[in-house]
């Protein structure tokens, strides 16, 4: 059915896309190497789901500081350079675009991660989080605040990131500022208590993400750049959304609009189509740009959304785990397959690339 809005065409900055499905970033764990490189298992999972109107990888670490869960791959180095080129030559080839997820956990890493070493955060508060380390999942530790020198050479890791993507052959980035990560901790008022030009008000609190985005977008053109943000998210003992907060980000989304990106990735929280409209409307009030709504959509709920013209595009994550070929689920009417979440984070083939494309079964005559 042509007409349902997930499957008309949008232009997202730069980007054209075929429809308006979008891949969210979903961190499956599958780099298991020593250089924590992407393989022909990452190639053939993204490929697999080329139809999306655009993938964005899971989150990519910028650099060694920046890991803080196990078999995740990087973008720092030449060899996850290559191997990320052969995930995009084959999603290319299956005639889909992709786009680069820059991340970095900062304090909601782990001493494991690091032989030993205290992960770094906006200042020596612990996020009250939990970090995947190799042997297991473990709370995470008061970190060491950022030095002046270190934010520095924590920009110039994102910028390096984003030259590494342009080589690989990426359509794009999207900077991860969602959830507990390194950028979402800065601009927590309870995790930044610097009194430099990184701390304090609201607009200080958010110069390492302006910093980075400036410092991505002269590699890439702020057309091909995404971010993805979280406003509501509430976890451990710091992340907890109240009006202070979500007043701070419509604040910060109304200085986005000076960037021009190319769009705005937006988590926003279960609830009915009026909750959810009415929420991204409230986005919407403030950024002018693309908006790529996330989180919980079904193919109705998409759909509405779009209708209403509240927002340009909708991301998919978990459906995206069982169903490869989800945009021809959505065009045929056909049912949704499940995920095992027992693979979500562990094995290799099994539950990530022998998920089946829907099989049409013909009536017996």
């Amino acid at each position: 059915m042509p007409t349902q809005p997930l499957l008309q065409p949008v232009r997202l900055g730069a980007l054209e896309l075929p429809n308006s499905v979008v891949m969210a970033p979903i961190t499956r764990a599958r780099a298991h190497n020593p250089e924590l490189a992407p393989t022909d298992l990452q190639a053939t999972y993204y490929a697999q789901r080329a139809t999306a109107g655009l993938i964005v990888t899971e989150g990519t670490w910028v650099s060694p500081d920046a890991i803080g869960f196990i078999n995740v791959p990087g973008i720092y180095t030449d060899a996850q350079t290559a191997g990320w080129a052969k995930v995009t030559e084959a999603v290319h080839e299956a005639g889909g675009r992709i786009v680069s997820q820059l991340g970095h956990v900062g304090a909601a890493s782990h001493p494991d991660h690091f032989g030993g070493r205290l992960p770094a955060g906006p200042s020596a508060i612990n996020p009250g989080e939990t970090s995947f380390t190799p042997s297991g999942p473990k709370a995470t530790v008061a970190p060491r605040a950022y030095t002046g020198a270190e934010i520095a050479a924590t920009i110039a890791d994102y910028r390096h990131a984003a030259e590494n993507a342009r080589r690989a052959g990426f359509d794009g980035v999207e900077i991860h500022a969602q959830g507990q990560h390194l950028i979402p901790q800065f601009l927590n008022p309870r995790l930044n208590r610097r009194t430099d030009d990184y701390g304090g008000s609201s607009e200080k609190r958010a110069r390492l993400l302006n910093d980075i985005l400036d410092a991505v977008g002269d590699v890439w053109g702020s057309d091909r750049v995404g971010l993805k943000m979280s406003p509501l998210w509430i976890s451990g003992t710091a992340f907890t959304a109240d009006e202070e907060t979500l007043a701070d980000y419509d604040q910060l989304f109304k200085r986005l609009n000076d960037y021009s990106l190319a769009y705005l990735h937006l988590m926003g929280a279960p609830g009915t189509i009026e909750e959810r409209a009415a929420l991204f409307s409230r986005y919407r009030g403030h950024y002018h740009g693309s908006i790529v709504a996330n989180l919980g959509f079904t193919r109705a709920l998409g759909n509405d959304i779009l209708g209403r013209g509240i927002v340009d595009a909708v991301s998919f994550g978990a459906p995206y785990i069982a169903n490869p070929d989800l945009v021809e689920r959505f065009a045929q009417g056909h049912p949704l397959a499940d995920g095992d979440r027992e693979t979500y984070y562990a094995g290799l083939t099994e539950g990530y690339t022998d998920y089946p494309r829907h099989t049409r079964v013909l009536p017996t005559t």
